[in-house]
């Protein structure tokens, strides 16, 4: 994030120039460019680091007791890299590959939360309607707080509907009916917050946007994910049901108890597998992950999905603050505090460095999971593992920074909008003595009663007399499509100059920073 520079000379501003009223010119709409990645040899120079994945998770198996794993590597849309480790049966050896069928766990959360989406899109709910309004057994539900909201569908979707977390219990329910959930609500349901007050994981609230869904689309949960997501994405061998996977890709379940692999009992699909009932490969995963990706940036070319990009990106945003950890380590071990949220079925972070990433974990009994993308990198990372609550969120995470290394890969870069670069090239010529500045017509109407051009043009022309002549204005960059910087190269040291514009159109020169800077 760019930091808003303070000017180096502060001043007290008694004398403010008077602004001469300026002529505008006849607004006009430039065409946005979105964000492009720069280097075209990205995708070669990760080839390098692939050797080092497939160590790096035959290792977390060989040291975690995993007995299978499958992982795959999704670059701007393409899944570049996959592999396997071990079995997924292990009485039979079938060994794990990018094809074996994985039960994901929680992963399934945010295929529930785009079919909610994608719902509202066609007009059929909002997002903060009350759920008793979908779930009539609600309207009875004891509130903890006689000023409690009434809880909405987007609590249930955001963690955040006053459930406890439910974790070791709501994995045991995933093959409950729908009667079984319809008699837990009617037998009443404990309250751990107020609904809107805190993050708390509720697999139960993912069973309720379950049954959301079959009573707004007419359809079972599961069907209406598989027609309206997983089929236009090509995920053909994606299950919800066990029994219906092929023998010979179906990846068996373990727990790791005295020293050896005891098999866990496969659960059954239900009423509450919409919070982790799904059973899918690489291959197909990385369909979806290619679609969140597809996301970013926002742009104006044709939206081909099976639901929006801006509702995918409404997805990725922490609706739901998480936690603060200010003692978080990077995969090296060094310290790099993290801020987490929970969106729509996502969990959202953004480290020291400013990387955000978005993704989610699964766990049930014999398997655990997690999928990953940094957003403005363009790379993702998918982990499946067949032993009970496997963590792959630490594998994952030290391979993407594998990856950013070895491939040197840099976000996103924005190109510079027509207007700031307008502005720029006016304000350069106006320096260093600000001649007839008040009448350039660049600055917005706050720019000189805020400070005088007097003030203005002693801070410039002290940073000039310091840096020495100006040899080279270097190139914007850009924020956004009205804010950025530059510098101005001297011969002893550099300027930042930091400037931002209006809302209005034309966009006007609002503030305007100057600091020095080491060469």
């Amino acid at each position: 994030m760019k930091l808003v520079f303070p000017v180096l000379a502060l001043v007290a501003f008694s004398a403010c120039a008077q602004q001469t009223p300026v002529s505008r010119t006849v607004p006009h709409v430039a065409t946005y460019q979105p964000p492009v990645f720069t280097d075209a040899d990205r995708a070669k120079r990760l080839e390098a680091a692939y050797p080092i994945i497939e160590k790096m998770y035959k290792d977390a198996a060989e040291k975690r007791h995993f007995p299978g794993v499958a992982f795959g590597i999704v670059l701007d849309g393409k899944l570049v890299y996959s592999g396997g480790v071990g079995y997924t049966d292990v009485a039979k050896k079938i060994p794990a590959t990018p094809k074996s069928l994985f039960r994901i766990a929680s992963m399934t959360k945010s295929f529930t939360t785009m079919a909610v989406l994608k719902l509202r899109d066609e007009g059929k709910l909002k997002l903060d309607d009350p759920a008793e309004n979908y779930i009539p057994e609600l309207k009875s539900h004891k509130y903890l707080t006689a000023d409690s909201p009434k809880i909405t569908i987007r609590n249930l979707m955001t963690h955040s509907a006053g459930f406890p977390e439910d974790n070791p219990w709501g994995d045991r329910q995933l093959a409950d009916t729908d009667a079984d959930l319809t008699a837990l609500i009617n037998g009443g349901i404990s309250n751990s917050n107020v609904p809107g007050f805190a993050y708390e994981y509720s697999n139960l609230a993912f069973a309720m946007l379950g049954r959301i869904i079959h009573v707004v689309s007419g359809k079972p949960y599961q069907q209406y994910i598989t027609e309206s997501i997983l089929k236009p994405l090509g995920m053909n061998d994606t299950q919800w049901e066990y029994t219906r996977v092929p023998a010979e890709k179906l990846a068996h379940g373990y727990r790791w108890q005295d020293d050896r692999w005891q098999e866990e009992e496969l659960l059954h699909d239900g009423s509450h597998g919409a919070m982790g009932g799904l059973i899918t490969s690489i291959d197909d995963f990385s369909r979806y992950v290619a679609l969140h990706q597809a996301a970013w940036p926002p742009r104006s070319d044709a939206d081909t999905g099976p639901i929006k990009r801006s509702s995918i990106r409404e997805m990725h945003q922490p609706w739901t603050f998480s936690s603060l950890n200010a003692q978080a380590k990077n995969s090296a071990g060094q310290p790099c505090p993290e801020v987490t949220g929970y969106g729509y079925g996502i969990r959202w972070g953004k480290n020291c460095k400013g990387e955000t990433g978005v993704g989610h974990t699964g766990g049930l009994p014999g398997f655990g999971s997690q999928w990953r993308i940094l957003t403005e990198y363009g790379i993702g990372v998918i982990g499946y593992a067949n032993l009970t609550y496997a963590g792959m969120g630490a594998v994952n995470a030290a391979v993407l920074d594998t990856l950013v290394a070895i491939g040197q890969l840099k976000p996103r870069q924005l190109p510079v909008s027509p207007i700031l670069a307008q502005r720029k090239a006016e304000l350069v010529k106006l320096l260093p003595d600000w001649t007839n500045a008040e009448k350039s017509g660049i600055f917005a109407e706050n720019f000189f009663p805020d400070k005088s051009v007097a003030i203005r043009r002693n801070v410039v022309q002290n940073l000039y007399a310091k840096v020495g002549k100006i040899q080279r204005v270097g190139d914007l960059v850009p924020e956004n499509q009205l804010r950025g910087h530059f510098l101005l190269e001297g011969e002893t040291g550099n300027i930042d100059v930091f400037f931002t514009l209006t809302p209005e159109n034309p966009a006007l020169i609002q503030q305007l920073d100057f600091r020095e800077v080491s060469k």
